[in-house]
């Protein structure tokens, strides 16, 4: 039985490797008979395979694309590549990519061999990603976070704040966001009996401790996140009337930038926050929408500041414009 079983992995392995193969090429691989293999093929089905065959001397074996996907076969070279490609895409805000590949690292890093991990992290050691404006962050400790999160199981670690200051944390995972450059984890915090967020790059010295738990009223984690860093303890705090309806800014305005709320049928109110009037000047015309600062009064002031500056530079660009047209006359 161990050995039919093999045999069926390296035939699963070979209908991988090769769009198509002829009967009699399977068998002298596989060093059995023509019936041997209809008999595995038809095994392989059993198992929800969709190995397709054509009879003829032209005819062969083609395995095809099923409605759920079988566990791949990789060789030693195709796990490391997959396992580089995936912390690859963990380190990088592609929409939709970055979660879904720790997801993936979490489970290949669980299976693959040892000889092949240090593979895999000597090759990522000695690579240099030209990364965005955030903090860097080492793909192990988001697959460490993720496999906890799936795992039930609870961590512990040291969290840096904004004032640099580090806490010992004892935590019950939920689940990681990726919102921009950033990632966040989404946790029970054991000790303050309360749900909190984490940022990823600021985590140090993560454990797993072993131990599992039940998890205790979840929230949503996206929304979760959204409120928190948008109610963060930013010097400033901005509430802007937006002259249009929150379903039309909602679709403009990242979740984690700010919390809109609805003031209308074609008004909303947008609350967000930041250590910069700059990047608070910045969201609020960015979205292309009249609008009035309700709050604070210094962003109104330095919006009126920020709009004589920009038009001095459009009316002295305009003049170099004119006095360089006339040069080239």
């Amino acid at each position: 039985m161990i050995e039919t079983s093999a045999r069926l992995l390296r035939l699963l392995s070979l209908l991988q490797a090769r769009p198509e193969w002829a009967g009699g090429d399977l068998a002298d691989r596989l060093g059995v008979t023509a019936r041997t293999v209809r008999r595995d093929v038809a095994r392989l089905r059993s198992l929800g395979y969709p190995v397709h065959a054509a009879a003829g001397v032209a005819g062969g074996y083609r395995l095809g694309a099923g409605a759920s996907l079988p566990p791949l076969l990789l060789d030693d070279d195709e796990a490391v590549a997959v396992a580089l490609s995936l912390r690859t895409s963990a380190s990088h805000s592609v929409s939709g990519v970055g979660e879904a590949s720790v997801r993936a690292l979490a489970k290949l890093d669980q299976v693959l061999p040892r000889r092949l991990r240090e593979r895999a992290a000597a090759i990522g050691q000695a690579t240099v990603p030209l990364v965005g404006p955030a903090s860097a962050l080492d793909a192990d400790v988001l697959t460490a976070i993720a496999q906890a999160c799936r795992r039930r199981e609870r961590l512990e670690f040291r969290y840096r704040h904004r004032d640099g200051t580090a806490t010992a944390r004892h935590v019950e995972p939920h689940r990681l966001v990726q919102a921009g450059y950033r990632w966040y984890l989404v946790a029970r915090d054991v000790d303050r009996a309360d749900w909190r967020t984490f940022r990823a790059d600021r985590i140090q010295s993560l454990r797993p401790t072993g131990v599992r738990f039940v998890p205790v009223d979840p929230p949503d984690a996206a929304a979760f996140v959204a409120r928190a860093v948008t109610t963060a303890p930013y010097r400033y705090h901005a509430r802007i009337l937006v002259y249009a309806s929150a379903s039309v800014v909602a679709e403009q305005l990242p979740p984690t930038v700010g919390v809109l709320t609805p003031a209308g049928d074609d008004r909303c109110v947008l609350a967000l926050g930041s250590d910069s009037l700059d990047a608070l000047a910045f969201h609020a015309a960015m979205l292309g929408h009249d609008f009035e600062v309700l709050a604070p009064r210094e962003l109104a002031g330095h919006l009126a500041d920020l709009a004589n500056r920009l038009g001095a530079a459009a009316r002295a660009s305009a003049s170099s414009h004119v006095g360089l047209a006339g040069q080239l006359a």
